[in-house]
């Protein structure tokens, strides 16, 4: 366990309260940022975190497991940004239990940390699919920076590999190993990658891109077993096809990760229940990320646990703040291939969808309109009206330009001489 920064109790004056936040990930930083912006030496913060490591960016893992940064472009905030803040910051010390009735969290089996306010930003658990073989050597999650130097320990010269989820998290590791050059094949159960947040159409497009990079891509894959004599060494789908693999990622989800709260007796649904100022049922305690459930809504994405972070920051600096859920966009490269989408992907009947689609120049628009407001976007090849569109579907206004959102905005006029 190691135990950076200063005791921010220290000095004269009235003892501060004593915060505690369990979980030092990117919606964790987020929080402790905005709070020391917003009240500067309001509370006496420890940070305990289970990875040995600071709070990291974990969009960039992929381009960590390809090679293309290295582990020093993932960080965030050095250790002195931590102490300079008067952050008691705790790595590599998962917490085993909280004594509500005491006010104590357990770090391990012996450490105690007192707090009069707790904030849970403990993140969530990778799925492993309830299948014979998961359990086999060579099968990995793809979640933080130990799965990455797994796998790449495991991704030896001639290796074949298998990854299973079509999402953006698998899709992520797929590249990254084709990246390292290791025979890739990609295994998701549904008719289309990323159905989520892509329309058939778009998600041919991202099909397309993934193969291009040397990924092989199986469509309708259900995974029956792993099999293997000490360790991985192929792949059975339902249908009887055996795949041979060295390696199997595994990248089919997350739950959110309520153990310690459903042991402390917090209110858990399929997280932890929080209300709109990021409380739960124990009005000390808060909780914000990808563990926290809002109005039955459970996000796993980085926007909406940002926005969590900043909400609860507000609050606890003794703003106004009210969390009422987030409008659900993606952003990203695939392959080197821009994609968005927000709002609904594939076009209800009461809806009209408008489209434009260029196959050859990897390009498809399409905006779906119900009563001339925008309810939906997918842009594959070119996102630069991705804001526009976001403010639309988020504040419900009526649509002034369809050929704006389109075919992007004309330049402005130059002034005259």
């Amino acid at each position: 366990m190691d135990t950076r920064g200063h005791d921010a109790g220290a000095g004269n004056g009235p003892p501060r309260e004593r915060l505690v936040v369990v979980g030092n990930g990117m919606a964790s930083l987020r929080f402790l940022e905005r709070l020391t912006e917003a009240a500067p030496g309001r509370y006496d913060i420890t940070c305990i975190g289970a990875e040995p490591t600071a709070a990291y960016n974990r969009v960039l893992l992929s381009s960590l497991l390809g090679g293309e940064v290295d582990e020093a472009a993932c960080a965030f905030r050095g250790l002195d940004w931590y102490g300079d803040h008067g952050i008691r910051l705790i790595t590599g010390a998962p917490v085993t239990r909280i004594d509500r009735e005491n006010g104590l969290v357990i770090v391990g089996e012996t450490h105690v940390v007192p707090f009069d306010r707790l904030v849970l930003a403990v993140g969530s658990l990778p799925i492993r699919l309830p299948k014979p073989g998961m359990d086999l050597p060579g099968v990995i999650t793809f979640r933080d920076l130990a799965d990455v130097a797994a796998i790449r320990r495991a991704a030896v010269q001639h290796a074949k590999a298998i990854v299973i989820g079509g999402g953006l998290l698998g899709l992520e590791a797929a590249v990254g190993l084709a990246r390292l050059g290791v025979e890739t094949t990609l295994l998701h159960v549904m008719d289309r990658l990323m159905e989520r947040q892509l329309d058939h159409h778009a998600a041919g497009l991202v099909k397309r891109a993934m193969e291009a990079r040397g990924v092989r891509v199986i469509l309708k894959a259900d995974t029956a077993r792993i099999e293997g004599a000490s360790r991985v060494e192929r792949l059975v789908l339902a249908d009887g096809t055996a795949l041979p693999a060295d390696l199997v990622v595994m990248s089919v989800g997350v739950r959110p990760s309520v153990a310690l709260a459903q042991e402390a007796g917090l209110a858990i649904g399929r997280g932890i229940t929080v209300d709109d100022r990021m409380t739960t049922s124990d009005p000390r305690i808060f909780a914000l990320g990808e563990c926290a459930e809002h109005r039955g809504q459970i996000y796993g994405l980085v926007e909406p646990a940002y926005e969590h972070a900043d909400t609860l920051a507000r609050h606890l600096s003794g703003e106004p703040a009210e969390y009422r859920g987030t409008a659900l966009s993606t952003s990203l490269k695939v392959s080197g291939l821009p994609v968005f989408s927000a709002g609904i992907v594939d076009t209800p009947d009461d809806a009209e969808a408008i489209v434009l689609s260029d196959p050859g120049a990897g390009l498809y628009r399409k905006l779906l309109v119900r009563g001339g407001r925008l309810i939906g976007a997918v842009f594959v090849g070119d996102i630069a009206e991705q804001g526009a569109c976001k403010g639309l579907i988020r504040s419900g206004d009526p649509i002034e330009n369809v050929d704006d959102l389109m075919f992007g905005r004309p330049a402005p006029e130059p002034l005259a001489a």
